[in-house]
């Protein structure tokens, strides 16, 4: 739940700041009447996303042993890669958003071409729609309710701060916030990493090497339900679908999920670092 809520936080409000700009623009320009466009744009991604929804489950239930396997391994690893791209994206051009945003809208009016402001309302929030899919989709293979509820709980904070945004009441650090939020993200995209390994390991696409580098899950209790820790307990299922949690995990899912920390970390520590910061190391360095 945690993980479908952060996800789904992050890429709603990301939508919700771009439509924002737009809409701020349009209405500082004094073109009022092309929030229809908008507005028509922003309905259009919001059912074609669904649409990708509705493709993505369908697929999805038709397939089982290893073909589910390698499409659920795959689904975890094409998530984790857009993730990560999406990561690094954020980092390098969050500062730069507003500016190109009204360089477009200049760009489309000067031309005389109104449906541009659709097109690019449209692009926004469908970006976001399938990204969106993408990752809850992943999700959901294992824990579908707590990634329905998440999701829910995650659109609602973001109408909530989207209204209190617009209305001039609540003013978020856009570069603050997706430098925190990446953080997290890492964390969830390196269990995305792992789950991948692990579906691999069981259709036989990657070998585990050693199969079982520990085993601490529980058994089930007498009355049928399970542990706290244990990978359907309550804790163990919630820690599964935030950072790839397994109880009995093989040395390339360890490899794997270590590996991500090590790579993608220290990239995304080296890109949020302030300039402040790197002149201090700098000095720090020569001093000694």
């Amino acid at each position: 739940m945690l993980a479908s809520f952060l996800i789904t936080f992050r890429e709603a409000l990301e939508a919700a700041l771009i439509i924002g700009i737009i809409a701020a623009y349009i209405g500082k320009i004094g073109r009022k009447d092309l929030y229809r466009y908008m507005n028509i744009g922003i309905a259009g991604a919001v059912v074609a996303s669904l649409g990708v929804a509705v493709v993505f489950r369908l697929v999805y239930g038709e397939l089982e042993g290893m073909t589910e396997q390698l499409f659920e391994g795959i689904a975890a690893f094409f998530a984790a890669a857009v993730l990560t791209y999406m990561i690094f994206w954020m980092a390098g051009n969050s500062k730069k958003i507003k500016g190109e945003l009204q360089e477009k809208i200049d760009i489309s009016l000067s031309k005389g071409e109104k449906l541009g402001i659709a097109v690019l309302s449209f692009i926004a929030v469908f970006r976001e729609g399938v990204e969106t899919v993408l990752f809850l989709g992943a999700l959901a293979i294992n824990s579908p309710l707590d990634t329905l509820i998440g999701f829910i709980l995650g659109a609602a904070v973001v109408i909530m701060l989207s209204f209190l945004m617009f209305k001039g009441i609540y003013s978020l650090d856009v570069s603050r916030f997706f430098k925190y939020t990446s953080i997290l993200l890492i964390l969830f995209s390196a269990g995305l990493t792992a789950v991948a390994v692990h579906e691999f390991n069981e259709a036989g696409i990657i070998p585990p090497v050693i199969e079982h580098m520990w085993d601490v899950n529980p058994p089930e209790n007498p009355d049928g339900t399970y542990p706290l820790l244990h990978e359907k307990g309550i804790i163990g299922s919630s820690l599964k679908s935030l950072i790839g949690y397994n109880g009995n995990p093989s040395l390339t899912e360890v490899l794997a999920y270590i590996g991500y920390w090590m790579i993608i970390g220290s990239f995304v520590l080296k890109t949020y670092r302030t300039p402040e910061e790197s002149r201090t190391k700098e000095v720090n360095a020569n001093g000694s």
